[in-house]
């Protein structure tokens, strides 16, 4: 059983409030990816998706990733909600994060806006920003979302959630 939600302050969101199955909406702010020094995604179109108990996700349209800096992968997943994750690897200024960046080629019903997307994991950027806010990694090593001072969890990933 989670810990009781952190209410959230004016401005905020409780990951609490976010829905499941998960929504895709389009992100207002200025999203930036920065690896060894190189600006590897940057766009005032990407897109988040919202699910109950974790910090946002954003995507990326191809166009506005660096080309290059993408190596595709064989690693794949399964999202119950969105259908098979493609995975790449992101190379750039000697730096080589294997699967750090995963897309949908073809999301399931629901989900098409997310199609050719690709979505960055915190925790192995150097940098991921919302707006002017430099956003923090989800906690543990499965989950790819920012976390930033707009969103209150507590978040999946912690110590103990794995039940959630």
């Amino acid at each position: 059983m989670p810990p009781s939600p952190i209410p959230p302050a004016a401005g905020q969101e409780s990951v609490w409030d976010y829905p499941r199955p998960p929504v895709v909406e389009p992100v207002a702010a200025r999203l930036r990816v920065v690896l060894a020094g190189t600006t590897v995604a940057d766009t005032t179109s990407g897109l988040r998706v919202l699910e109950t108990s974790h910090p946002p996700n954003y995507y990326f349209p191809p166009g506005d990733i660096t080309p290059g800096v993408l190596v595709g992968s064989a690693r794949r997943s399964y999202c119950e909600f969105k259908g098979v994750a493609t995975y790449c690897s992101v190379v750039t200024g000697g730096r080589h994060e294997v699967d750090a960046a995963w897309s949908y080629p073809r999301p399931v019903s629901g989900y098409e806006a997310l199609a050719g997307h690709v979505a960055f994991y915190a925790t192995r950027m150097d940098e991921c920003w919302v707006g002017e806010e430099l956003a923090r990694a989800q906690p543990g090593g499965f989950y790819g979302g920012w976390v930033t001072t707009t969103v209150v969890g507590p978040f999946k990933g912690v110590p103990g959630s794995a039940g959630w």
